[in-house]
């Protein structure tokens, strides 16, 4: 239930203006919006020069509305430039923030290859790193102005002054990347 028999509409936005609301009607696929599909449209407009943002949304009428989108790419016909919306959330109002709109800034290409190796990253840390946040775990990390041990207990107990001589206790430094 991923795709949407709405009505879809678009709004670009470059340097040199916007092309106002569009109602994106003929795909290339017989069906368009429907879950795990690419679909293709043609919009004529002037040449709004480099694209910055867009605002997608539906109508919400009609069975089955709610929309999940992955992203936008707009390719730009003078210059031969692909832009990248992302989105990856729902379209629904019975889902996620329950807006059917979204305004969805343009993802240079050169900061995707980066956003991918970070997110490979974190998901290779959390594999590494997930055993520690089980059920009736306790996480130990060591105080370095007191030179002592911070317990976090499975109970919501946390211990703050540290036990400077828990036989438990290891010393390892951890990097929070955001």
């Amino acid at each position: 239930n991923a795709g949407t028999e709405a009505d879809v509409y678009i709004s670009v936005y470059g340097e040199r203006g916007d092309t106002g609301s569009r109602q994106l009607l003929r795909s290339q696929k017989s069906k368009k919006f429907l879950k795990g599909q690419t679909d293709i449209f043609a919009v004529e407009a002037v040449h709004l020069g480099c694209l910055y943002k867009i605002v997608i949304g539906h109508n919400g009428l009609g069975s089955g509305n709610g929309w999940f989108l992955d992203k936008v790419v707009i390719k730009d016909p003078l210059t031969d430039l692909d832009y990248t919306f992302l989105c990856y959330r729902w379209l629904d109002q019975g889902q996620d923030d329950g807006n059917i709109a979204r305004e969805l800034p343009v993802t240079h290409a050169s900061m995707l290859p980066g956003r991918q190796e970070l997110e490979l990253k974190r998901e290779k840390s959390w594999a590494a790193e997930k055993w520690k946040f089980r059920k009736g775990i306790t996480l130990q990390f060591y105080n370095r102005v007191t030179h002592g041990f911070i317990c976090l207990y499975p109970d919501s107990r946390v211990d703050a002054l540290g036990d400077k001589k828990n036989k438990y206790g290891k010393v390892f430094s951890m990097w929070m990347c955001a």
